[in-house]
């Protein structure tokens, strides 16, 4: 997610050199802040003229303009690129498409937890994984990168605290006037290596760039960059045109969604004329933060007449774009905040927010004049921003377009979104948009295995609920002070989840676990931390991102439509354990030498633990009565290939294994055919 309202970066500082040689970020300065160009209740700003084409030739200039978006047949037009052959015959906007498309999917090189993300290649044949951003930075990122290399106008406009219409684009920061305040000599200040005979082993390197950060957290850490690299080093591997790399610090810093939201940089499409390269926006807020998706890729759906399309997002903290499958996609594209019916907390309807799909305007000079409008080619696509009722119909014309799984691979995907959420609320637990997704999830969740299953919400969350959904339950995110809060830890997570253990162990009576949100602060969990001996792992509360409710005393929770905690957790035939939830490798409980009693394995669940060996014999051991159900037991490495089994019958299971160095390994304890029993565990760890 993005900040809308940002301050300023400076553009004048220098580099400062530290006592032993280190360069520091540059100084900043505060400007204002930047609000929308065209409000969400004026009709689509089509024509309005920015800057004059003559700032091409300014000192603020970025790059050089060589290309219109709608060329097809010209000398330029007619040659190869990075994803078309010589003589395609195709336009700018439609070989943004093929670019966005031909990508590669890779491994994410971030995060505690593994997803998919993409790569980028460079005209000059340099491959770089994608980079660590907020999701409406990956969106500005694609649009801007693409229009440098090609040669093509781009600008975004939005209008400062003095109601000035400012423009950042390929002619710098500028006004309808001229340069804006004392913004970058880009053209002056900095070098251009385009043209070069360069090469990784020779790249030139632009050390100011280098040393410059995004705006915000101290979270644009590009790791397969360099350990210690920052948005400006990735930008120095990727451009030969430095000017770009500095433009970008700055456009990204500044612009958030609530700018792509805005009619006068973006515009609204049909769904069926959804295309790569496209955005999706979720807005909650008429101001404020959203978030942004980009279309990654579209193609045929396996029913005649539907689509399947797959999103690319980054996120806050900032992280690699993440690439959804069709089914994560779907929720987006159905979900009302991408400007479908209905209203926010406030009131607000989310149709007028802004929300939705969009499409990039493309910047044509015309009498003279820069003007962010659309192609001929778009003008039956265009939905108009203050078609509120069209707008409104988009989410619903989604669920009959895109293609559905068959159930059971429906349902698997549902289930891998819901994990997914979880995983980012154990190392972010303040997170508020990923509790929402986790419960928009189940919601979809209910509805299939009610169709499909024959299972009611009850038997459902009885299944597939786990104390976490419950302490990090959905907030009213408008309103509650936690959800602007991005820089809680893992660490914290394990805090807060130690008390909540202690807490539900408790008297003997059920109680629902401590919701893990503002309630005149958070100090029974801050507390905790200091009676564990980790309050210096405990993080205060700080305004990651614009937070109107700072000052609320209490948060708010959503009106929850799961079952109540202690219905869904209500004593069974099968007891959970003091590990559990420990079901799958993500959520193994950590175990050291010596021996744990009292354990479960309950029907068709297993077990998993976690040990880190150092070299010699490890040993472990499981004693059971067989009568009651017969339990089996493996030992996988951190590779996930298994390396010992005992599938005996009788009261006992056994394995060992040499350990060479020290690793993780996984010991996982299951019932054979489903079945359910106590037992006691023995470990020896070398």
């Amino acid at each position: 997610m993005k900040k809308g309202f940002v301050a300023v970066l400076s553009l004048i500082a220098g580099l400062v050199i530290g006592s032993c040689g280190a360069e520091s970020i540059e100084e900043t300065e505060y400007f204002g802040k930047f609000d929308l160009a065209n409000d969400f209740d004026k009709a689509d700003g089509m024509g309005n003229t920015a800057v004059p084409s003559s700032a091409d030739n300014s000192d603020t200039a970025v790059w050089e303009v060589r290309n219109d978006w709608g060329d097809s047949d010209t000398v330029e037009a007619r040659k190869a690129g990075l994803a078309w052959d010589a003589n395609s015959g195709l336009d700018w906007n439609e070989k943004y498409t093929l670019w966005i498309e031909n990508m590669r999917k890779i491994d994410s090189a971030t995060g505690s937890y593994g997803y998919k993300t993409f790569q980028v290649t460079n005209p000059q044949g340099k491959t770089i994984p994608a980079p660590v951003l907020e999701c409406a930075e990956t969106a500005y990122f694609l649009r801007a990168t693409f229009a440098s290399w090609y040669y093509l106008p781009f600008f975004v406009e939005a209008v400062d605290s003095d109601g000035t219409r400012v423009f950042m684009g390929h002619f710098g920061w500028r006004t309808a006037q001229g340069r804006y305040k004392n913004s970058n000599l880009f053209k002056s200040w900095y070098k251009d290596y385009t043209g070069g005979n360069y090469s990784a082993d020779n790249w030139p390197r632009d050390i100011k760039l280098r040393a410059k950060k995004l705006y915000g957290s101290d979270d644009d850490f590009q790791p397969f960059i360099d350990a210690d690299a920052r948005a400006g080093a990735y930008f120095d591997e990727l451009f030969l045109n430095k000017r770009v790399g500095h433009f970008l610090i700055l456009l990204l810093s500044n612009f958030g969604s609530i700018h792509l939201a805005d009619s006068a940089n973006t515009f609204n499409i049909k769904p069926e004329a959804i295309r790569e390269g496209d955005v999706l926006l979720e807005r909650w807020q008429r101001r404020g933060i959203g978030h942004t998706l980009v279309v990654k890729n579209v193609q045929d759906g396996q029913n005649p007449g539907t689509l399947m399309a797959e999103l690319v997002s980054g996120s806050m903290p900032r992280r690699q774009p993440k690439w959804e499958d069709p089914t994560a996609s779907k929720r987006y594209f159905t979900s009302d905040q991408t400007g479908g019916v209905g209203s926010n907390y406030s009131g607000d309807e989310y149709a007028k927010m802004g929300g939705g799909l969009k499409r990039w305007r493309v910047a044509r000079a015309l009498e003279g004049w820069y003007t962010n409008t659309i192609l001929p080619e778009d003008v039956n696509n265009w939905v108009s921003s203050t078609d509120y009722a069209a707008i409104a119909a988009r989410p619903a014309q989604f669920e009959d377009l895109l293609d559905k799984l068959d159930p059971e691979a429906a349902r698997d995907a549902l289930l891998l979104v819901i994990e997914d959420k979880r995983l980012h609320l154990r190392d972010h637990p303040a997170s508020c948009s990923a509790r929402l997704g986790r419960e928009e999830a189940f919601t979809d969740l209910y509805d299939l295995m009610q169709e499909h299953f024959y299972m009611d919400k009850e038997e459902v969350d009885k299944q597939y609920r786990v104390v976490d959904d419950y302490v990090f339950a959905e907030l009213e995110y408008s309103i509650s002070k936690t959800c602007c809060w991005n820089s809680t830890t893992h660490g914290m997570y394990e805090i807060i989840m130690d008390y909540e253990q202690n807490f539900l162990q408790l008297g003997d009576d059920c109680r629902p676990p401590v919701v893990f949100m503002n309630d005149n602060g958070y100090d029974v969990f801050r507390q905790h931390a200091v009676e564990m001996g980790r309050g210096d792992e405990w993080v205060d509360w700080s305004e990651d991102e614009a937070c109107s409710q700072r000052d609320v005393a209490t948060d708010t929770e959503v009106v929850h439509s799961w079952t109540p905690y202690c219905t869904t957790f209500a004593p069974s035939g099968c007891q959970a354990d003091r590990f559990e939830p420990n079901n799958s490798r993500e959520d193994a409980a950590a175990i050291s030498d010596g021996s744990s009693t009292g354990l479960t394995v309950c029907g068709g669940e297993e077990d998993w633990y976690w040990v880190r060996p150092g070299p010699g014999a490890l040993n472990a051991s499981i004693y059971f009565i067989s009568a009651d159900g017969d339990l089996d037991m493996k030992l996988y490495d951190s590779q996930g290939n298994q390396v010992e089994n005992s599938a005996g019958t009788g009261d006992s299971e056994s394995v060992e294994h040499q350990v060479s160095e020290e690793d993780d390994y996984y010991i996982v304890v299951f019932g054979y055919n489903g079945a359910e029993n106590t037992y006691d565990i023995n470990l020896t760890v070398p």
